[in-house]
């Protein structure tokens, strides 16, 4: 069976990249589209982006061994038709909602995917902020199963990166809400925003990549409100610009976490792999605390999106 010569899709969109922002810029400028742009963070954001391709070549032998390796032990071998490669897109971006659900969750993916949440602006250069330790963190073994079931690894690696092109647009204040329609299938800049946003109302939700409808049918799905406008970067906001100390600050913080005296294994575990914001001491709060923080103060919100259950 030929394999068809699949392009990599986020290399060769780089201009396209550079291009959207400076036409962001631009509207923000003189057409007065919302949105701003801070100098050194958008450095910071290209920098990161420079940054996670060059990881990303070093690092890629181990995805390519590993899928090639698996793939030998495929229950089926499907070809490359416009069906099978829709199939295989919608079937991997379920597979990104999980991973990027588990990035939120679990602190040891977080501190890989922390430094996209970083920015406290929201603009096309955010997109770009991307990790430089996705491979270490494990989590691409959640594609293993489009392996085994026979999706030819170069396929699998194809609709993934038409995924992240995908989300490159969505990151932006410049675009209100779109059609109705549209906002009800696929990941829009309103849906994205909420992700986003550090209001305690936005935590932990809208995790699609390209289709929400994973987020409606997994319960994830907080729209966003013109009474509760996005608050932009993470609860506790960083005093940096410098992209390896954006990179690599929450494994700082989980090394010196794990370093405390007096700590059991059980508690040094949960440090690395519980929710971010476990303390031992409950000195710090998750998302789910602040959730119900928020409630206290108002307790008329307990049935609105974001809020259900966190009484």
């Amino acid at each position: 069976m030929d394999v068809p010569n699949f392009p990599d899709v986020t290399k060769s969109a780089v201009p396209f990249f550079v291009l959207a922002m400076l036409l962001e810029i631009l509207s923000i400028r003189y057409l007065e589209k919302k949105g701003k742009y801070e100098t050194r963070d958008t450095f910071a954001s290209l920098s990161m982006g420079v940054g996670s391709i060059v990881a990303g070549i070093l690092f890629a032998f181990v995805k390519v061994n590993f899928f090639f390796w698996l793939y030998q032990y495929r229950v089926y071998t499907f070809g490359f038709s416009p069906f099978i490669i829709l199939l295989c897109f919608c079937l991997d971006d379920m597979r990104y909602y999980w991973a990027h659900r588990f990035g939120h969750e679990y602190r040891w993916f977080w501190a890989s995917h922390i430094n996209h949440h970083s920015s406290q602006h929201y603009n096309l250069s955010t997109a770009l902020r991307q990790t430089w330790t996705g491979t270490f963190t494990g989590l691409f073994v959640l594609q293993a199963p489009l392996i085994v079931l026979g999706f030819h690894p170069y396929l699998v690696f194809f609709v993934g990166g038409l995924n992240l092109l995908y989300q490159f647009w969505i990151h932006t204040e410049a675009i209100d809400k779109l059609p109705w329609w549209f906002e009800a299938i696929f990941n829009t800049p309103s849906h994205h925003r909420v992700h986003h946003a550090s209001n305690p109302r936005y935590l932990d939700s809208n995790y699609a990549g390209t289709l929400i409808v994973w987020d409606k049918l997994f319960g994830t799905f907080v729209p966003e409100t013109k009474k509760d406008l996005p608050r932009y970067g993470i609860v506790k906001n960083l005093a940096t610009f410098h992209p390896i100390k954006i990179a690599l600050h929450e494994y700082v913080g989980i090394g010196k976490d794990l370093l405390q005296s007096g700590l059991s294994w059980k508690q040094r575990f949960y440090y690395l792999f519980a929710t971010p914001g476990y303390s031992h001491d409950a000195s710090r709060k998750n998302s789910s605390q602040l959730k119900r923080d928020y409630l206290d103060l108002h307790p008329e919100e307990a049935d609105q999106p974001g809020f259900l259950g966190k009484v």
